[in-house]
Order: C-alpha cells, then sequence, then structure tokens
C-alpha cells in the first residue's frame, strides 16, 4: 500500500466532541482525538461516538497492548489497544527511551527498522508507513535508523541487528494473522525477541510519554530527508545469503536434482528471497504459485494467511504441483518465518506434514550433516537442539541416543533465541530448534525462526533422499522406527471473550475443590500435572515448575499414566486456546494405528471435558 500523505492532519484540530455519556470514555475520545493524526482514524472514532457505538469505543480506547509472544499484535484501526500510527509513534517513544537509558553509546548502534506488505486502506495503517513512522521517531531524537527500503523476511531484522551492531530491532508484521492485524515485534541486541525486563521496562516507558514528542514523529517524509537513515537492504541481503551458504552440503548434487519444488508465498514477502536461496544452493528456482507471488494485503486467494492451516489453504499450491509435475510443495508464511510442506505421495494423493513431523525431518538432517563434517564423537558433547515445551519430544529422543544435548523452552521464539545466545557465550553450538507451528531454525546465524532457510535446506534434504530412492515420508518412518513413534496432535478453539478464557481455567485449577488439579483425563489417570502460569509442578520434589513462571499467559501440562502428554494453553498472539498432545513410544513399537486411537480418545476428552466447548461457545476449527 502506498503511503498516504493526505492521512496527516493538524495538531491543533478541533478536538471537542459530543458526550457518551461515561466522563472516563469522553476523556479517552478527547485524548485520542487530540494526539492522532491520521485523520482516517480520526474519522472511525468521530464515528463510532455519532453512533453510540460505547462498547466498542470501551473496547479501543479504555486498554492498552502489551507484548505478547510476537511483541505487540493486534488489529489496525483507531484506539489505543489497536495497531495504528499513533500506537506505533507512542510505542516507539517508550522503546527509544528506554534504549537511551541502558545503552550509553545508543546514539551512534541506532536501531534497524523493516517492515511486511501488509495494509488497510480505512485506517491507512500499511507496515511500509508504521515503519516510517517508527523511524521517524527516532531520527527526531538523532539516533541512527537502519531502514531496509523494501518490505523484507522478518529474519531479515534480527539478523541486521547482530551484523550492524544496533541496539535493536523493530519488524512490523503480524505475520500469518488475519489481514485485519498488524504487529511491532521487537529484538534486543542480541538479535533475539525482547524478554523480561526488557517488555515490561519498555511497556512502562511507553506509558510514561503517551503524548507524541514533536510533529517530527509524524513525518513519513523524514527518512527521505535525514542523513542518519541508511538502507541496509543490499549488504544484509548479500550477507545473508552468504551465511546461508553454510547450511549447504550438497551443491552438486543439488544442481542436477530433477526434482521440481512448488512454492508459495501467500502473498508476502517470502517469493524473491526463496528464490535468490534456491540459487545460492545450486538449484533451480522453484515454481512459484502465480496466484500469490505478488505482495497482496487482502491476502485474496486464501481463506487465511496461515499455511499452518494445511491442505485447505494449499489448494492452489498443490493444483499446480499437479500440473507441473512436482513432488514437493514448499509454503512461507507472509512474512516468511514459517514454513509449511507437502510431498505427493503415489499412494495416497498429498501428505501435509505437521510442525512435529517437519521437525523430526530437519532435526534427523541437520544432525546427519554434523556428523558428516564432524567425525569426532567428542565435538558431539558441545552441540544442543531446542524446542518450546509444547513441541514434539522427537528431538529428545535424537539426543537420547546420539549423546548430544536438548532442551525445551516456553512457548515462542523468543526463549529459543535468548537461549541460543546464552549457550553460544560458554562455547555450545545449537544446530536446529523448533516450535510445532511450522517455525524452524536451522544452524544459529538467524535468532528467530527462519522460513526462507528451512524451505531451501528442507529442498536440499528431499534432493538427497530422492538420490537414494527415498521420499521425505519414507525418510519420516525410517526416523520413527529408530527413535520411536512420536504420534501427536495440535490444534485449538477460538474463545472471543477473555472472561470465559479466565474461567475455563480457574475451573481446570479447582476441578476437584480448591486448588486440585483433574486426577483423570478420558478415564486415565493423571500422573504430574504441570502449571506454568501458576509455576506449581507436581513432579518436582518441591512442586515447583523449572521452566520459568510466565503469568502473561494460561499453560498447564497434564502427563497421563499411559505416556501421552497433553497441554493446555492461551495464544499469546490470536483469540484461541490452543491444546496440544503427543504419544511417544519406544524404538520398534510400530503399532502405529493403536497410539493414534489412543491419541485420539485422550485428546477429544482434554477438549470436551475441560474446556466445554458447547457450554463455553467455543468455536471449534475448521479443518
Amino acid at each position: 500500500m502506498e503511503v498516504d500523505s493526505g492521512l496527516d492532519g493538524d495538531l491543533n484540530a478541533n478536538v471537542r466532541c459530543q458526550s457518551t455519556g461515561d466522563p472516563k470514555l469522553d476523556k479517552a475520545v478527547q485524548q485520542w482525538l487530540a494526539w492522532d493524526r491520521n485523520q482516517r482514524t480520526r474519522a472511525q472514532v468521530d464515528s463510532l461516538v455519532a453512533g453510540g457505538c460505547l462498547d466498542d469505543l470501551r473496547s479501543r480506547l479504555c486498554s492498552r497492548m502489551s507484548f505478547g509472544t510476537a511483541g505487540l499484535r493486534a488489529p489496525m484501526g483507531a484506539g489505543f489497544n489497536r495497531i495504528n500510527d499513533l500506537t506505533v509513534i507512542q510505542s516507539t517513544q517508550g522503546l527509544c527511551s528506554y534504549l537511551c537509558r541502558y545503552f550509553a553509546d545508543f546514539s551512534s548502534r541506532g536501531v534497524v527498522v523493516g517492515f511486511d506488505t501488509r495494509g488497510q486502506e480505512e485506517s491507512g495503517c500499511s507496515s511500509e508507513r508504521l515503519a516510517k513512522l517508527t523511524a521517524a521517531v527516532m531520527l527526531s531524537r538523532d539516533v541512527p535508523v537502519h531502514l531496509f527500503s523494501t518490505f523484507v523476511p522478518t529474519p531479515y531484522v534480527p539478523y541486521a541487528v547482530k551484523k550492524l551492531g544496533a541496539a535493536a530491532g523493530v519488524m512490523i508484521t503480524a505475520s500469518h494473522n488475519p489481514k485485519e492485524d498488524n504487529g511491532y515485534k521487537v529484538y534486543w541486541c542480541n538479535g533475539a525477541q525482547i524478554a523480561s525486563p526488557h517488555d515490561k521496562e519498555i511497556l512502562r516507558c511507553i506509558e510514561e510519554e503517551l503524548e507524541p514528542w514533536s510533529a517530527s514523529c509524524w513525518d513519513v517524509k523524514l527518512v527521505d530527508r535525514s542523513c542518519l537513515r541508511t538502507d541496509p537492504l543490499t549488504q544484509i541481503n548479500s550477507c545473508y545469503m552468504d551465511e546461508l551458504a553454510s547450511l549447504c552440503c550438497h551443491r552438486d548434487l543439488n544442481s542436477r536434482c530433477p526434482l521440481k519444488f512448488v512454492h508459495s508465498s501467500f502473498h508476502g514477502v517470502g517469493h524473491v528471497f526463496v528464490q535468490q536461496a534456491f540459487r545460492v544452493f545450486g538449484f533451480s528456482p522453484p515454481i512459484p504459485v502465480p496466484e500469490q507471488k505478488d505482495p497482496d494485503p487482502n491476502f485474496s486467494s486464501v481463506r487465511c494467511p496461515n499455511p499452518e492451516e494445511g491442505e485447505s489453504v494449499l489448494e492452489l499450491s498443490l493444483l499446480l504441483a499437479e500440473r507441473e509435475n512436482a513432488r514437493v510443495v514448499l509454503a512461507t508464511d507472509p512474512d516468511a518465518d514459517r514454513l509449511a510442506v507437502a510431498e505427493k505421495s503415489d499412494e495416497c494423493g498429498w501428505k501435509v506434514f505437521t510442525g512435529n513431523e517437519l521437525a523430526a525431518l530437519l532435526g534427523w538432517w541437520m544432525f546427519f550433516m554434523w556428523k558428516e563434517n564432524h567425525p569426532d564423537p567428542a565435538e558431539t558433547q558441545n552441540v544442543y537442539m531446542l524446542a518450546t515445551t509444547v513441541s514434539s519430544k522427537i528431538l529428545q529422543a535424537f539426543a537420547r541416543i546420539e549423546g548430544f544435548h536438548f532442551e525445551e523452552t516456553l512457548p515462542g521464539f523468543k526463549w529459543i533465541g535468548n537461549r541460543i545466545h546464552e549457550l553460544s557465550k560458554t562455547g555450545n553450538r545449537v544446530i536446529f530448534s523448533f516450535e510445532e507451528s511450522i517455525g524452524f531454525l536451522c544452524g544459529d546465524v538467524v535468532l528467530d525462526k527462519d522460513g526462507v532457510s528451512s524451505a531451501v535446506v528442507m529442498a536440499e534434504m528431499a534432493a538427497y533422499l530422492h538420490n537414494k530412492n527415498l521420499s521425505l515420508n519414507q525418510q519420516l518412518h525410517n526416523i520413527y522406527q529408530t527413535y520411536g513413534h512420536h504420534v501427536s496432535k495440535t490444534s485449538y478453539v477460538i474463545c472471543n471473550d477473555p472472561p470465559t478464557i479466565q474461567r475455563i481455567f480457574g475451573r481446570i485449577r479447582n476441578f476437584d475443590g480448591s486448588g486440585s488439579y483433574p486426577k483423570t483425563c478420558g478415564g486415565v489417570q493423571i500422573v504430574h500435572v504441570r502449571d506454568v502460569t501458576t509455576g506449581y509442578d507436581s513432579s518436582q520434589p518441591d512442586l515447583r515448575s523449572v521452566l520459568p513462571v510466565s503469568r502473561s499467559s494460561h499453560m498447564i501440562t497434564f502427563t497421563l499414566q499411559n505416556g501421552v502428554v497433553a497441554t493446555l494453553r492461551t495464544s499469546g498472539t490470536e483469540p484461541k486456546i490452543k491444546y496440544y498432545t503427543e504419544f511417544c513410544a519406544t524404538p520398534g513399537q510400530s503399532e502405529v494405528s493403536t497410539l493414534e486411537e489412543e491419541l485420539r480418545k485422550v485428546t477429544d476428552a482434554l477438549v470436551d471435558e475441560f474446556l466445554e466447548p458447547e457450554k463455553n461457545n467455543l468455536i471449534r476449527r475448521l479443518v
């Protein structure tokens, strides 16, 4: 979306407005109209007041956004708890103030700013405009800004932060969220997403300085005039592709590969960058899905822009692959930090892999390549793989047999990125990390999930296996035979009413009386309960969770007597309650259908008994 210079109004515009009858709300409305210079979002508030839409006004104006697992994320539009010009300016002022206090050399290090292809006509809130406003706030305080001149994959921002030695980075993106949303994702100087205490301190600084500092903060053209603004695109893209080459192990084989690949960028940023990555690895570029290769903030050809939803949103990719006789489909989400993969099977059509299955394949491949290049077993002592606690335990099974280290983190790649940074300080090497929601990181060049590198590494693995007369799915079964079958189920229900979510989790924590968690699930005894929201873990001698307490969201894990591990948690980015179940079998146990049936029973009971979807008006996932 083009930046509309006609969006900006007069700070001294008449802010008198008819009363809503609620003094607190009137004050919030007046505050908004006094500060907002975007004519479209001002008009939204005026219209809501005139229409007497008090609940909508309260929702927009009487609360503020907070940092979740992926920064600030919300619908675009007018309001203090929405993403718009004013809230981005306020957020950047708070970030700038905090960085200025924290780094003595902030004025020389500066910040990196990137953006995706999102935009909303009715509020004028394109990612590009919001990125330029972010830059303008920093430039107004003489802070250098490395602002990308065009849209980039989200991983480019944390990569640039490290490469350029910046104090922080901001990426304007809502990743795979619905088209109505946008977000403000912040990276620390180590290249990982901000975590506590930085997130809380930045929020405190935001609230201390809500009024825009000056007219310069609204000047989107300041980035074109200021000598403190640089464009890092050429340098960062070149360096990223050079370092990406270190993950390539079979370039000659890739160049002769007869396999065809189809790639969808889901109307986002990925097309150009995935094409470049394939060339770096010696491949011919993948065949793009023509309807989806160019940016489109409306995501016109998909019902939702999240490739994790599976075959229903991959329809155009699979149809193109059929026409082109391509056996592998790769799909990156709109900001290219996630990867979905499907493979043509001669027996049963298309196999769309889950995030956990892809992690089994990528984890196996990364360790297989590591051993090939590091034959000395002693070197394995410094090798790590990481996964979020709601993800499959398959990497743990690898580590147990192969002798490397495995660690779990709380959900969200911010925890993984920061742990990689900590491990690197002591000479350790994290060669693969993942979260089950199709977020993968091969190597440690970037400290966030990366769909671009994951896509080309997956392509190289597929080419290598094809040369051995193996498909990806066949190799997945080989992995399970060696390390044990890991059967998992991941899904969600939608709940648009926060008090209902509170009631659901309150009931679980007092299921059999005050402070008593459920004792069975589907008739199977629960042997351990871990609640990282409260810090309780019944499996520990002191009953305290080893994972850090995270009070900002709900997450309870149940370990059942039959070996199933089940977790319920609230999403950090969407109005969802997610559930995860997994059955981990021992190597050689091959009755997969029995495992799957047992898992299905527990999963159904978990949802029906603990969440009570019909009673609580929860919306089940459409498959």
